[in-house]
C-alpha cells in the first residue's frame, strides 16, 4: 500500500516527519519551497505534483498558496492539508472546508509564546535604544543625551504617568504579551472585536476600538491572523492616527500592513519607530525602503518564533502525529477548521487511507 503525500514546502532533511510517514507506507514527493526559501513551485506545477495525494504537508509557501485548484487536483483521496506552522494564511481554508478537507496546523506554545517574547524584546529594544547605545559606545561615545530611553513601568508615587501599550488582537499571542507586561505595571489597551468582554478584564487590558487605541497608545503591537478583513489592515490612515512619538511592532503577518505606508510614515516622522519581523514579500527585497531608515526600524527575518527547542520542531512532531492519525481515519486535536468534521467523518472517519 503506497500513500502519496505531497510535501509542498519541506523542512530540509528532517527525519522527524519523513521517517514516520515513510514507515506508514507513504511515498513523499517534495516541492521546491522550504522554510528558509518559501518561494517554490507555481500553482500549475503544484497541481501536477498534488495529483493522487492523500495529504498535502509543509511549512509556509509564498509562491502559490494551497488554492482550491491545488486541492481539486489532488482528487477525492485528499484528506487533509497539514501545516507545521501556526498560521494557515497560505491555505484556502474556506475551499477546504467546502470540499470536506481538514486543515491541520501546529499552534505549539513554544512557537506562539516565542512570538510574544520576541515582541516584548523588540519593544524594549526600541524604547531603551539598545542598538543605538551599543553603536555609540563602540564608536567611542558616552552618555549622549539623545540616547535617553523610555521608562516602561508605571510609578504611582511620583508624577510620571507612564506609557500605554496597545495590543491589537487579544488571541494567544496578544494574551501572552499582556502577561509578560503585567509585572511592569504598564497601562495596557487592547482591541479585539472577536473576544468576550471578560477576556480584557482577565488580562488587565482596557477594551477600546482601534481608532481610540491608536490615538492613545505609545506602543502599538499587532497580533492578528491574516484574513480577508486584516489584509492591509494597517495603512496610511491608521499610522496617521498614531502619536508622532509612538512605535509600531508587527510580529503577526506582513500582509496585514501596507509596507509602503509604514515606510512613508517613518520617513516623515508621523511615528517614531517600528520593529518588524514579517514582511509582505519574503525574503525582504534589497530595494525595500525599510532598509534605508536606519535606527528608525528594527528588522528581523521572520524569526521571533525560532528559539532553541521551539520554532518548527514542536509543530513538526505534533502535526506528524496528527497526519498519521488522519491516514487511519482518526480526528486529531489540532484541526483549524472544526466545522468540517461532520462531513469529513462521513467521507473518511474510521477508514484507512489506501
Amino acid at each position: 500500500m503506497t500513500r502519496k503525500v505531497f510535501v509542498f514546502a519541506p523542512v530540509e532533511t528532517d527525519a522527524r516527519y519523513q521517517a514516520p510517514l515513510e514507515a506508514a507506507g507513504c511515498s513523499l514527493l517534495f516541492g521546491k519551497a522550504s522554510w528558509h526559501t518559501p518561494k517554490g513551485n507555481s500553482e500549475a506545477e503544484m497541481c501536477r505534483m498534488a495529483e493522487g495525494s492523500v495529504l498535502l504537508l509543509g511549512t509556509s509557501i509564498r509562491s502559490s498558496p494551497i488554492t482550491r485548484r491545488v486541492m481539486e487536483s489532488a482528487g477525492p483521496a485528499l484528506r487533509a492539508v497539514c501545516k507545521f506552522t501556526v498560521g494557515v494564511d497560505d491555505v484556502d481554508v474556506d475551499a477546504a472546508t467546502e470540499m470536506g478537507i481538514m486543515v491541520i496546523h501546529g499552534p505549539t506554545e513554544a512557537n506562539w509564546g516565542g512570538v510574544a517574547e520576541g515582541a516584548m524584546g523588540m519593544m524594549l529594544g526600541l524604547l531603551k535604544k539598545l542598538r543605538e547605545r551599543d553603536a555609540a559606545v563602540k564608536a567611542g561615545g558616552w552618555r549622549d543625551p539623545a540616547l535617553e530611553g523610555v521608562y516602561l513601568g508605571r510609578r504611582m508615587e511620583d508624577e510620571y504617568a507612564g506609557i500605554s501599550v496597545g495590543i491589537v488582537g487579544l488571541g494567544r499571542i496578544g494574551r501572552r504579551l499582556s502577561e509578560l507586561l503585567a509585572p511592569w505595571r504598564v497601562r495596557m489597551l487592547a482591541c479585539d472585536p472577536y473576544v468576550e468582554p471578560a477576556r480584557f478584564t482577565l488580562h488587565g487590558c482596557r477594551a477600546m476600538d482601534l481608532p481610540g487605541l491608536l490615538k492613545e497608545a505609545d506602543v502599538v503591537s499587532l497580533h492578528v491572523t491574516l484574513t480577508r478583513e486584516t489584509r492591509r489592515f494597517f495603512g496610511a490612515p491608521e499610522f496617521a492616527l498614531m502619536k508622532p512619538s509612538a512605535v509600531f511592532i508587527n510580529t503577526s503577518r506582513g500582509q496585514c500592513v501596507d509596507e509602503g505606508a509604514l515606510a512613508a510614515a517613518l520617513a516623515r516622522g508621523a511615528i517614531a519607530g517600528a520593529a518588524i519581523d514579517v514582511f509582505e514579500d519574503e525574503p525582504l527585497a534589497l530595494d525595500s525602503p525599510l532598509l534605508r531608515l536606519g535606527d528608525k526600524v528594527l528588522l528581523s527575518p521572520h524569526m521571533v518564533s525560532s528559539n532553541l527547542r521551539s520554532g518548527l520542531a514542536p509543530g513538526i512532531t505534533w502535526v506528524t502525529r496528527s497526519a498519521l492519525a488522519v491516514l487511519e481515519g482518526g480526528v486529531p486535536d489540532n484541526v483549524y477548521n472544526p466545522e468540517v468534521l461532520p462531513r469529513w467523518r462521513e467521507r473518511f472517519g474510521g477508514k484507512t487511507a489506501s
